[in-house]
């Protein structure tokens, strides 16, 4: 499942786009796309099936599930699902654009990134922008300075897991309680890539709409094989801020 990076990066530079702009948007519109926090920005949603789809017809990407025939879902183990792709994430074309890109792997959602220009989060960035409230003032009822226990606040309630919500599977980017620094999905929804590796994996952070809540936690990021895709991990980006 490796990626042929040397021309796949090339691909993605080429075809840059901007960097979006961390601004605060004027009163009735609609809130921008990234959040500033300290030292970098950072998407407010996970990045969704329609954004991806522009990022991969500018580069020329075929993903590495479309190439196996289908990404994975757990049942007895870990099994291929036939047509299950980023754009058919259980396997049907009428799925929304508006979902989040699951079955892309590391590389492929390090490369949106840099098209992007920006790049995947650390571990130590996800940890402050899930549950650090850094906005001056707090808004939704989160205390500025205050960390907490999940990325929606104190409890788990409003988030995309397997406990009982309006979501029996992936929901669409941006519909869930908004939580910590208004972020939608750092908790459930879809688990993230971040940037960082050992070895042949790379670790991800936030749990998913099959988890529980206690995988939301900042204690229960896990390591998964890097070249590795599957209906319940995708990534958002950060950006660095000059």
């Amino acid at each position: 499942m490796a990626v042929h990076m040397t021309s796949f990066w090339r691909k993605c530079f080429l075809a840059a786009g901007m960097l979006l702009v961390l601004a605060a948007a004027p009163a009735g519109a609609q809130p921008p796309a990234t959040v500033a926090l300290p030292g970098f920005g950072i998407d407010r949603t996970e990045v969704s099936i329609g954004q991806f789809r522009a990022f991969a017809e500018a580069a020329g990407l075929v993903t590495e599930a479309e190439k196996a025939g289908g990404g994975f879902e757990w049942g007895s183990g870990w099994e291929r699902r036939t047509g299950w792709t980023v754009y058919a994430p259980f396997g049907s074309r009428s799925e929304s654009e508006t979902e989040p890109a699951v079955h892309v792997s590391w590389a492929e959602a390090a490369a949106y990134c840099a098209w992007k220009e920006g790049r995947l989060p650390t571990a130590d960035e996800w940890r402050t922008a899930a549950y650090r409230e850094s906005r001056e003032k707090g808004e939704d009822g989160f205390s500025a300075g205050t960390t907490y226990p999940y990325p929606v606040g104190d409890a788990p309630a409003g988030m995309n897991t397997r406990e009982e919500d309006a979501w029996p599977r992936l929901a669409p980017v941006g519909t869930t309680r908004r939580g910590v620094n208004g972020l939608h999905d750092m908790g459930g929804n879809a688990w993230e890539w971040l940037a960082d590796r050992r070895d042949g994996e790379a670790l991800t952070a936030g749990g998913s709409w099959w988890y529980g809540a206690e995988e939301t936690t900042a204690s229960a990021m896990q390591w998964k094989p890097a070249d590795f895709y599957a209906v319940y991990v995708g990534f958002r980006c950060v950006y660095d801020r000059q």
